[in-house]
């Protein structure tokens, strides 16, 4: 899909926020979930969406919530560095296929980086354990503001 098209209410996303899939959730409020990707492309991978929203990608959602989502954004990021301790943090976002997006609901990346282990592809086939997941999603919770 390129950077403009029609928001499409059966995508992975719409589906988690709707309850429909299952997610393993790390933070959640009333406008946002974070939940683990269960394709890490490193342990601790995060993703996080804004919640009530149709916009497919960054430049789609309206600037009065920019500012509430980036917090969340810089909140589970610092969460996950102080719990997992990584090397480095990769944040990312991707708008429109050309640019790497593969789910058209918008939503942030935040992937621990750990010296001499190198990145899975983003969109491999390589499914996370669960168990492994809800650990790892209780401890980046519990450093939420620590």
């Amino acid at each position: 899909m390129s950077l403009y098209g029609d928001y499409d209410d059966n995508n992975l996303f719409a589906k988690i926020l709707r309850g429909e899939i299952p997610a393993v959730k790390v933070y959640e409020d009333d406008e946002t979930l974070a939940f683990m990707d269960i394709f890490p492309q490193s342990r601790g991978h995060v993703l996080i969406v804004p919640k009530e929203s149709r916009a497919r990608n960054f430049l789609e959602l309206p600037g009065a919530r920019v500012a509430s989502l980036m917090k969340v954004v810089h909140k589970l990021a610092k969460a996950t560095a102080t719990a997992l301790k990584p090397d480095g943090v990769t944040v990312t976002q991707f708008n429109g296929a050309p640019a790497g997006q593969t789910i058209f609901h918008l939503h942030f990346h935040i992937i621990p980086r750990y010296d001499g282990v190198r990145l899975a592809g983003h969109g491999h086939g390589n499914r996370a354990d669960i168990a492994e997941l809800e650990q790892i999603a209780k401890q980046i919770a519990a450093a939420i503001d620590a």
